[in-house]
C-alpha cells in the first residue's frame, strides 16, 4: 500500500473541500462543495497519469476543466431569464482551473506550495466583501503610495549596479536601494493596514502602526494635535510610548531579514529593552484608558523624496561608520550612531547590520550602536514634543521616555560583554 499516494489524494480532496465549502456557503452559482473536490482530485489524477503517459494528459485535463466551466456559465444564462441571471465574473472558472492545477502540484511533490495556494484561493474567495470594501476606501493618495512602491522596487532597483564604489569600498548602489525598498515596503504596509482598519483602529493599534510606519512622524503628529487639543495628552503620550516600543520589534525584524545569522546575538538585548518599555507602555495605557480622543490619520510614507533622502542617509551612515572606525575606534562609532539615530532608526540599524555581516564591525559594538541610536531617537522625540506639543503632553512624555532612556543606559552599562 502506497501511503504517500493516499496521503496526496487525501490532501487534494481536503483542499477541494475547503474551497468548495466556501463556494457553497457563499451561495456561488454552479460549482460547490462536491464539484471542487472532484476538480482538485482530477488535477492530481491527471498529473499522475501524465507522469506515465505524457504531458498531453494534463493539458487535456486543464482544457476540459476550463471548457466545462464555460459551458456551465452558458447553460445558466440560457436557462435563466435576464433578471434572474447571477451577476458573476470569471472568478468561479478561474478558481476551478487553479484548483485543478493545485491538485496537479501535489502529484509532482509540491505539497507545501500546493497547500499554500489552495488555502490562499479559499481566503481570497472568502474575503470578497472586505477586499472590495478596502478598494472602495482607497483614495488617490493610497493608490499613489502603492505605485510609488512598485516604481521603487520594480523599476529603479533592477537597473542599479551591484558593485561597490566610493571611499572605504562600502557603497553598493543596488544594496543601498534594496534597503530603501525594504523600509518603504514596511512603512507602506503599515500605512495600508491603517487605511484598512480606518478610524476604528483604536489607540492601541494606532500606536503599533505608528511604530511600523514612523515613530518619529507619529510623535510629531500627536504633539501638534495636543497643542490645540490639550485633552488628548494622555492618549498621545500612550501612543508615542507604544510606537517607540514597537521600534525595537521593527529593528529585530530588519536584522532578521538582512542578516539572520547575527540575530541570536542581538535579540536578547532588544527583547529586554522591548519588555521593559512594554511595562512602561502598560502604565501609560492605564493612565489614558478613559480618554476618548480620536487617532490622527496616518500620512503617506512612500514619497519619492523621502525614499531618496533615506537612501542618501543610509549611504552617509555607511561611510561615516567606516571612517569613524578607522580614525577614532569604537568611541567614534557611538557618536555617529547618536547623530544618525536622532531622526531615523532604520539607517543606523541597516548600515550597522550590513557592516557586521561583512565582517567590518564586531557584533558587540554593533548592537550597542543600534541601542545608542534608539536612545538618541527618544531624546529627539522628547525635544519635538517640547517644541510642538502642549505642556501637559511634554510632562507625560518626558517621564515615559525618561524612564525608557534610563533603562537603555543601564542595559548598555551592565550587559555583559
Amino acid at each position: 500500500m502506497d501511503v504517500a499516494l493516499w496521503n496526496m489524494l487525501g490532501v487534494s480532496l481536503g483542499l477541494g473541500l475547503l474551497v468548495g465549502l466556501q463556494r457553497e456557503w457563499s451561495k456561488s452559482e454552479g460549482a460547490g462543495i462536491r464539484t471542487y473536490p472532484m476538480i482538485t482530485v482530477s488535477g492530481t489524477v491527471c498529473a499522475l497519469l501524465a507522469d506515465r503517459y505524457g504531458g498531453l494528459v494534463l493539458f487535456a485535463g486543464i482544457v476540459v476543466t476550463g471548457a466545462l466551466m464555460v459551458m456551465m456559465k452558458v447553460m445558466m444564462n440560457i436557462r435563466l431569464d435576464e433578471e434572474e441571471r447571477p451577476h458573476t465574473g470569471p472568478t468561479t472558472g478561474i478558481a476551478a482551473v487553479l484548483m485543478f492545477l493545485v491538485g496537479a502540484m501535489l502529484a509532482v511533490d509540491l505539497m507545501a506550495p500546493a497547500i499554500a495556494v489552495g488555502g490562499g484561493v479559499a481566503l481570497l474567495l472568502q474575503w470578497k466583501q472586505p477586499l472590495h470594501g478596502f478598494v472602495k476606501r482607497i483614495g488617490k493618495s493610497d493608490i499613489q503610495a502603492i505605485f510609488r512602491l512598485v516604481l521603487i522596487a520594480m523599476v529603479v532597483l533592477p537597473v542599479l549596479p551591484d558593485r561597490t564604489y566610493g571611499p572605504y569600498d562600502v557603497l553598493n548602489p543596488s544594496h543601498i536601494w534594496l534597503m530603501v525598498v525594504f523600509i518603504v515596503g514596511i512603512s507602506v504596509t503599515g500605512y495600508m493596514v491603517s487605511r484598512f482598519f480606518g478610524a476604528k483602529a483604536g489607540s492601541l493599534l494606532g500606536g503599533v502602526l505608528g511604530g511600523l510606519i514612523s515613530s518619529t512622524a507619529t510623535t510629531i503628529s500627536y504633539a501638534r494635535r495636543s497643542r490645540s487639543c490639550p485633552e488628548t495628552a494622555p492618549l498621545a503620550a500612550m501612543v508615542i510610548m507604544i510606537a517607540s516600543t514597537i521600534v525595537f520589534l521593527r529593528v529585530a525584524f530588519e536584522i532578521a531579514v538582512v542578516a539572520p545569522r547575527i540575530l541570536p546575538d542581538v535579540v536578547p538585548q532588544f527583547a529586554v529593552m522591548c519588555a521593559y518599555m512594554t511595562v512602561i507602555s502598560a502604565g501609560a495605557y492605564l493612565l489614558a484608558r478613559d480618554s476618548r480622543a480620536d487617532v490622527p490619520e496616518a500620512e503617506d510614507p512612500s514619497e519619492l523624496s523621502a525614499a531618496v533622502m533615506f537612501g542618501a542617509l543610509y549611504a552617509l551612515v555607511l561611510v561615516a561608520v567606516a571612517a569613524a572606525k578607522e580614525s577614532f575606534g569604537d568611541q567614534g562609532l557611538y557618536v555617529v550612531a547618536a547623530i544618525s539615530g536622532l531622526t531615523d532608526m532604520d539607517a543606523i540599524t541597516l548600515s550597522t547590520t550590513r557592516l557586521i555581516e561583512a565582517g567590518r564591525l564586531p557584533v558587540e559594538t554593533g548592537w550597542r550602536m543600534m541601542l545608542v541610536g534608539a536612545l538618541s531617537n527618544m531624546l529627539f522625540k522628547g525635544g519635538a514634543v517640547a517644541l510642538l506639543g502642549h505642556g501637559r503632553l511634554f510632562r507625560r512624555v518626558a517621564l515615559l521616555l525618561g524612564l525608557s532612556i534610563a533603562g537603555g543606559i543601564a542595559l548598555l552599562v551592565f550587559w555583559p560583554t
